[in-house]
């Protein structure tokens, strides 16, 4: 059954859900997209040991969206400036209560979450957190030794440390484009941007140095060129690798992916690191906050089980209850967020057989869900055209969830048409309150730009094509 057949064999159970973007909320709906309520232990949190040692807690920062003045309307808070004293509230709170592991990057918040950062941490003892960052030379002008590390030296001055405790190459696996625009394989792409310059070399130099305590790389796209990189562990002997690892990407990573090609489920990447002994930092537990926005068949199914649980809580038990997982990252932007996150880990209940069944069980359903797999990272941005892309997508993966996209036969019943009718309505009042007119996907004329950035390899303008059609043949 393709996902369209998919979606049209719902039928009533998906038309019910098209009340609650009209303003009809479902209660089950509300209690489970709430967090867990109670005390957020202080002394209870989970850790995990590194290579070296280090006392790694299991729930680590993410710094990839943080905080602003101006929250945008994606949710994403990526108008305006940095909020410092929020990030600095949220900063403090997760030390106090175990936290310790924080993870940016150059690119991350347009080049500002290193800054931001550093003024954030600098305030606390070294010795009470752990800092990570990364070498994000995608743009072809960094290629070059001497580009590259000067970001190195950059990312200390702005971190405002003098050693690093976890540094990756970023994005291993990804196409690039050269200074002439062209085309560059994710094999090239690894190769000029580590290897044929001597970056690698001189990385494991440094940390040789004392200046990188641990040296790894953060995974996207080609399965090829993580083989190829982990080839290279007798040699680098890697400390750690960053890997996008949910219940669904654990075995249907591919279901995720549109570029016409096989995608590496966490199942393949884990267990590779695991016969390695390389300890793994785990990116996107959430799938890009899909995780704790699921369907009403999963909403109804972890609800039974545990009604007081977070939907979040069971994606991160997921990631921890693997024993090679070293920590797992999540971008906190709201007290509410670090806080039930907290309370999964201090301490972390591992999934028990039953569980995990559950969740795979439901992995296995929502695999064939046709949402688009974009994880709100900003690297598309900004649309020359004004298209606010992340907006897009994260609306319309909300109208498929409740069962606001759908199709209707010729012979469908006249209940079934007046649901229908509904449904169409619920989407385009919501699309046209979330998203400005001059940012909607119709704005979009296939450039191309944002494609070659984005790290789950979306099909950009052809998905913004679909969403523009869906709005098409709703409005008539």
């Amino acid at each position: 059954m393709d996902r369209r057949d998919f979606l049209k064999s719902m039928g009533a159970g998906v038309l019910a859900t098209a009340a609650l973007a009209t303003g009809c909320d479902s209660p089950n709906k509300t209690k489970a997209e709430g967090f867990a309520s109670g005390e957020v232990p202080t002394d209870k949190m989970t850790y995990r040991t590194g290579t070296h040692g280090e006392k790694v807690s299991l729930l680590g920062y993410g710094c990839m969206r943080l905080p602003s003045t101006e929250d945008g309307k994606d949710g994403n808070q990526t108008e305006g400036d940095l909020d410092q004293d929020r990030i600095n509230e949220l900063t403090d709170y997760a030390i106090a209560h175990g936290l310790n592991l924080f993870d940016t990057a150059p690119r991350y918040c347009k080049a500002r979450s290193e800054i931001a950062m550093g003024k954030a941490l600098s305030r606390h003892r070294r010795d009470e957190y752990l800092i990570s960052t990364k070498l994000s030379n995608q743009n072809p002008a960094l290629w070059n030794r001497q580009g590259s590390i000067e970001m190195f030296e950059q990312s200390l001055e702005r971190l405002q440390v003098d050693y690093l405790d976890f540094y990756m190459l970023h994005c291993v696996g990804l196409p690039g484009r050269d200074k002439d625009g062209n085309q560059v394989s994710p094999h090239d792409a690894f190769m000029r941007r580590f290897i044929d310059n001597g970056m690698l070399e001189w990385l494991v130099e440094q940390r040789a140095k004392g200046r990188i305590r641990n040296l790894g790389f953060s995974y996207h796209g080609d399965v090829k060129v993580f083989d190829e990189a982990l080839a290279l562990h007798d040699k680098v002997h890697w400390d750690h690798v960053l890997i996008q690892h949910n219940y669904v990407n654990w075995q249907h990573a591919d279901s995720l992916s549109d570029d016409g090609n096989a995608d590496a489920d966490s199942k393949y990447l884990y267990g590779e690191l695991v016969k390695r002994d390389i300890p793994v930092f785990v990116m996107e537990p959430l799938l890009g906050g899909q995780l704790a926005n699921l369907p009403q068949f999963a909403v109804d199914e972890l609800k039974s089980r545990a009604p007081e649980q977070s939907l979040a809580s069971w994606a991160f038990r997921f990631a921890g209850t693997m024993p090679r997982i070293l920590t797992v990252l999540s971008g906190m932007t709201y007290m509410e967020h670090l806080q039930d996150n907290l309370r999964t880990m201090s301490p972390l209940h591992p999934l028990n057989d039953e569980e995990m069944e559950t969740l795979l069980d439901i992995a296995e359903r929502y695999a064939d869900y046709p949402l688009v797999p974009c994880t709100g990272c900003q690297y598309c941005m900004p649309c020359p055209y004004g298209i606010d892309i992340p907006g897009n997508f994260a609306h319309y993966n909300k109208m498929v969830n409740e069962g606001n996209l759908i199709e209707i036969d010729a012979d469908a019943t006249s209940e079934d048409r007046k649901a229908y009718r509904e449904a169409r309505r619920a989407f385009m009042v919501s699309y046209n309150r979330s998203i400005e007119r001059q940012r909607q996907a119709d704005h979009c004329i296939g450039c191309g730009r944002c494609q070659h950035e984005c790290p789950q390899s979306i099909n950009i303008p052809q998905k913004l094509a679909d969403i523009e059609e869906a709005v098409r043949s709703y409005s008539v």
